[in-house]
């Protein structure tokens, strides 16, 4: 009995959870949450594809219209960026030419056609180069042209123009392309190479190849710092701002107002044609020759001069030593280190100059290379005083003086340029 009892309570127990089952099967139906999850699928299934599609087509036209405003807007940043790059690549073009002593590339070299200049190396400092140097007056070097031209080593007779300075000689064209000179410059010195006044080529006319790379990396350093600009025109006010730094870097202390004038007057001196700004060779040279004055001794300025340069003295002090007694005097010195800075007027060039290659400020035909401004070495009035003060200086002065104190104004008149590069001695 109670075997059958269990059952029937079995029984009544599995239709009760069957019925419960149902009930909650039917509340499910019911629910509201499943009533909208139904409704939002029935529109998902009648709206299809086309619904999708209008979506994608929205965010299509809004990232067009997106990408091209911000095209349009950043056009102008894109050409100032690209400006820029191009400015900085030229500016660091610029360093390297500097670095490397290449100097400026003339504005009409084609560069498709030019030729591949050699690489300059700079000169090392010898623990010897501070010793005095033996320089005979009674024995001239007497040095002879190189027969073939420097670039293309080809021998052509008249068609090879000689340096002044050195024995290269050169082909006018071979300079052209190897963008060493502008049409203006090669047209001067086919005029000038023949003549006594001469031509200086790119390796003498750049003083700025004379500095050893640990002087010209001291140099390029300063130009940083002061922000110039390799290569660009300077006004006097930059040329004022150059030297304030400079004197303040190794003085510590700013400039007089006297030594404000005298920038000024160096700044005439590197603008002899008055355009009110000085080129960027010419500021160049001037600081590679104060650079020069200020850190390497006499002696050693004297083993830079060639062998034409050295014979060039030798003539200037022959001529002033009148009584042949190896002495002159302090004066005639200081005159014929001035007349390094004197050339000879195209126009007169086949006057007869006392002085082979080197013409003195007493001939005939000559003309001042540098400033003709009131405040410059080379107005009127300086020059009389400069005089006045020469012709009281009686001191003697023997050849090897003459020559140790005048090598940095030989120097100083390699460049062809018409700047005074260096203050005249006083």
């Amino acid at each position: 009995m109670g075997v059958l009892m269990s059952k029937k309570q079995q029984v009544e127990k599995v239709q009760k959870c069957s019925i419960v089952v149902s009930a909650f099967k039917e509340g499910l139906k019911d629910r509201p949450t499943v009533a909208s999850t139904g409704q939002t699928e029935d529109v998902v299934t009648e709206n299809g594809e086309g619904s999708a599609e209008g979506s994608n087509q929205t965010n299509t036209d809004h990232a067009e219209q997106k990408e091209k405003d911000n095209k349009q807007g950043s056009l102008p940043a894109q050409q100032a960026s690209a400006l820029l790059r191009e400015e900085n690549k030229a500016n660091q073009e610029a360093w390297g030419r500097l670095r490397d002593g290449k100097g400026v590339e003339p504005e009409d070299l084609k560069k498709s056609h030019q030729l591949t200049p050699p690489a300059f190396v700079r000169p090392k400092r010898d623990v010897n180069d501070d010793k005095p140097v033996d320089v005979p007056l009674g024995q001239r070097d007497q040095p002879v042209n190189d027969e073939m031209c420097d670039v293309c080593e080809v021998w052509t007779a008249d068609d090879l123009f000689p340096c002044r300075m050195c024995t290269r000689v050169f082909h006018d064209g071979c300079l052209r392309e190897m963008g060493y000179l502008s049409t203006e410059a090669l047209q001067e010195m086919r005029e000038t190479a023949h003549t006594t006044s001469g031509w200086s080529c790119y390796y003498c006319d750049n003083v700025n190849l004379l500095l050893t790379e640990e002087e010209m990396y001291s140099l390029m350093e300063t130009f940083k710092q002061c922000k110039i600009i390799p290569e660009s025109c300077l006004v006097s006010d930059e040329l004022l701002q150059y030297r304030h730094f400079v004197t303040k870097q190794l003085f510590d202390r700013d400039l007089t107002d006297e030594e404000e004038e005298e920038v000024l007057a160096q700044f005439a001196a590197l603008d002899p044609e008055k355009k009110g700004q000085i080129e960027w060779s010419d500021f160049l040279y001037h600081e590679t020759l104060s650079v020069l004055q200020k850190f390497r001794t006499e002696n050693s300025l004297v083993r830079i001069l060639t062998a034409k340069e050295r014979d060039r003295a030798r003539a200037v002090f022959q001529s002033l030593d009148q009584d042949k007694d190896g002495i002159i005097t302090a004066g005639e010195a200081k005159r014929a280190q001035t007349s390094w800075f004197y050339k000879i007027n195209k126009e007169s060039q086949s006057c007869n100059v006392r002085l082979t290659g080197l013409c003195s400020p007493c001939n005939v035909g000559i003309s001042h290379v540098g400033p003709i401004s009131e405040s410059s070495p080379a107005s009127s009035s300086s020059e009389r005083s400069r005089d006045k003060a020469m012709e009281n200086d009686n001191r003697p002065a023997t050849w090897n003086n003459f020559l140790r104190e005048s090598a940095i104004y030989i120097l100083a008149a390699r460049p062809n340029s018409s700047a005074m590069h260096i203050h005249l001695p006083l």
